[in-house]
């Protein structure tokens, strides 16, 4: 739901408790259950009644001059409850508490930094127009929408006064650090070449969900909080709906979507989880420095990717039947002009000297090259030229010009620049926010 998507920069904090399954008993499979496909497409039920909190109804805590009461603190409960279908128990109930006035706080931060820019004004109308989306995205009219929240205890204005806020902050984030965030063409072609070299390894397609232990009151506390969170998605709540609200990895922002996970490339232990996984299974908690990870496996590929190349040659023609010291002769000369030579050179230079040939061959799949180009066109680095190659027709140096994935699946420059320009702006969002809150008096009443 684009819902979700507003509510990222506000719910990045505590999680649930629970036990640490996968570490505390390695005889058990990784995989703790199968998550239920319906819950991810479906509209969640209207509770039957609302969950009774049991807490004071004067200011709970104050946010510079911005108060938060017992009433604000338990219509974010509700909304957090109804968003991700997470139901509350007496054990999980202050956890939701505490990650409901994590989110206050930031929300509170957000709109005090927003009100420095009188230009920045979200019309009633756009508030609307959003609800309107979030309702159609379920297959509901906007009232229905809102008498779903209204049975759940939660007030219509709650959730217009989140979204307000949240599309201002998303448009502050974006106007304030748009050229900060932008990629350069190296990074991109960077970015290219990783792929490229990745295309041929296994890989993961999951969903992620990172609970910060020092956000959370320790490591303890994020095992037992991943712990309860996995029981609930087993259950039927949509690890789309968690992941949005409690992970605290840069993901969250996409309901938990990493993306292709390349193996070796990950924590050692998140490496063993995913190859225990199957396709379509939860992982228990996977305890690593810092916090616990549940994992969800959407899909597993062998690297089936095609593998181009750009390659340029100069070459000595030399037929088989050449004697070893005409090849000899042949490699030395090579081998003395090799280190002059470049992808930008190697053509102008072959057509300068006698007996030298030049050619461009283009970009092709590694597959399809001659055998004994196609270890030159896997491994050597970009921009490097290689050791004399002897084939029937000669003796080659190979200047390799470039490498990229290719097949229907694989990405191109202006989408690979669009991603990295998303992470370099969420990850300047979270410094913001870090500042705010560094910046903040914030006081808790007892």
């Amino acid at each position: 739901m684009r819902f979700q998507r507003y509510l990222t920069g506000v719910a990045i904090a505590a999680l649930l408790a629970g036990t640490a399954v996968a570490q505390t008993a390695p005889q058990e499979p990784a995989a703790a259950g199968t998550l239920n496909p319906a819950a991810e497409q479906a509209p969640p039920a209207a509770p039957a009644a609302a969950p009774q909190f049991q807490m004071a109804d004067g200011i709970l805590a104050t946010v510079n001059d911005s108060v938060i009461t017992g009433y604000d603190l338990r219509q974010r409960m509700l909304l957090l409850i109804a968003m991700t279908q997470v139901q509350p128990t007496p054990e999980n109930i202050p956890a939701i508490q505490q990650e409901a006035l994590n989110a206050l706080i930031d929300e509170r931060l957000q709109v005090q930094e927003l009100a420095n820019y009188e230009d920045l004004v979200v019309t009633d109308q756009e508030v609307s127009e959003e609800i309107a989306a979030m309702a159609q995205e379920v297959g509901a009219a906007p009232e229905a929408y809102l008498s779903f929240l209204e049975a759940g205890g939660i007030r219509p204005q709650t959730l217009r006064e989140q979204l307000r806020t949240q599309i201002g902050w998303q448009r502050l984030v974006g106007g304030r650090f748009q050229s900060r965030a932008r990629v350069s063409r190296g990074a991109v072609d960077a970015a290219l070449r990783q792929i490229s070299e990745a295309a041929s390894k296994k890989q993961y397609l999951i969903g992620e969900i990172y609970i910060e232990a020092a956000r959370v009151g320790g490591q303890q506390a994020a095992l037992n909080g991943a712990n309860q969170l996995v029981q609930q998605m087993v259950q039927g709540a949509p690890f789309q709906a968690v992941a949005q609200q409690f992970s605290s990895a840069p993901s969250a922002t996409r309901g938990g979507d990493a993306g292709w996970v390349v193996a070796g490339t990950v924590n050692p232990t998140l490496q063993t989880a995913m190859d225990q996984l199957e396709v379509g299974q939860l992982s228990r908690p996977i305890p690593v420095e810092g916090g616990v990870y549940i994992i969800y496996m959407r899909d597993k590929r062998d690297g089936a990717a095609i593998n181009l190349v750009q390659l340029k040659q100069v070459m000595v023609e030399l037929p088989e039947t050449a004697t070893e010291a005409e090849v000899a002769a042949a490699a030395q000369r090579l081998e003395a002009l090799r280190p002059q030579l470049t992808c930008d050179t190697m053509l102008q230079r072959a057509t300068s000297e006698q007996g030298l040939l030049g050619a461009d061959l283009g970009e092709a799949d590694v597959q399809n090259l001659a055998p004994q180009f196609q270890q030159v066109a896997r491994s050597a680095p970009v921009g490097s030229v290689s050791s004399p190659v002897r084939t029937p027709l000669g003796l080659h140096l190979l200047g390799v010009c470039g490498r990229r994935a290719g097949g229907a699946e694989a990405p191109n420059q202006q989408v690979v620049e669009n991603q990295l320009f998303r992470q370099n702006l969420a990850t300047l969002a979270r410094r913001y926010m870090r500042d705010l809150r560094e910046d903040a008096l914030i006081e808790y009443k007892q």
